[in-house]
């Protein structure tokens, strides 16, 4: 079992012994979206950590939005409650990488790619500095984060 799974597990032990149960319905819902991702395709699997944590962070991208769409609606008591989930699905994502972080990040793809094709990338090769800012990121911010710094950087 990947260890990543296997904490949530043992969280959501914790979380019905204290009785919390707005931790244990999060945990509860990350587990399920786990599995279905475990039996999606021909045959079922076993999530690898980095599985474990994509479907995380696509949890927790759900709860930003849902927050979003129900402050906008003026659902205040809806949006604190996806907050407050996308809060405890946070906890298990590695920690973001802030603007500075994510730009050094980029300047760097930028580079290899323009030692790669031997000049300077065109914003046709937005796809090549994409792949390789990806590489470096792994999960660290999100991919609108680095589409955008990427674009500026390859505009000239």
């Amino acid at each position: 079992m990947a260890e990543l799974k296997a904490r949530l597990k043992s969280d959501l032990t914790v979380a019905l012994k204290a009785r919390d149960t707005m931790v244990l319905d999060t945990l509860r819902m990350a587990l399920a979206a786990i599995g279905v991702e475990e039996v999606a395709g021909k045959e079922s699997r076993e999530l690898t950590d980095d599985e474990v944590l994509k479907v995380l962070a696509r949890e927790a991208k759900k709860r930003k939005e849902a927050a979003e769409a129900f402050a906008a609606a003026g659902r205040d008591e809806l949006a604190a409650k996806e907050r407050a989930e996308g809060e405890v699905l946070s906890a298990y994502l590695p920690k973001q990488l802030d603007d500075a972080e994510l730009a050094a990040v980029v300047r760097e793809a930028v580079e290899e790619v323009a030692a790669q094709v031997g000049s300077t990338p065109s914003p046709k090769q937005m796809g090549l500095v994409m792949k390789a800012a990806n590489a470096k990121v792994a999960g660290r911010a999100e991919g609108g984060r680095v589409a955008a710094l990427v674009k500026s950087a390859l505009t000239p």
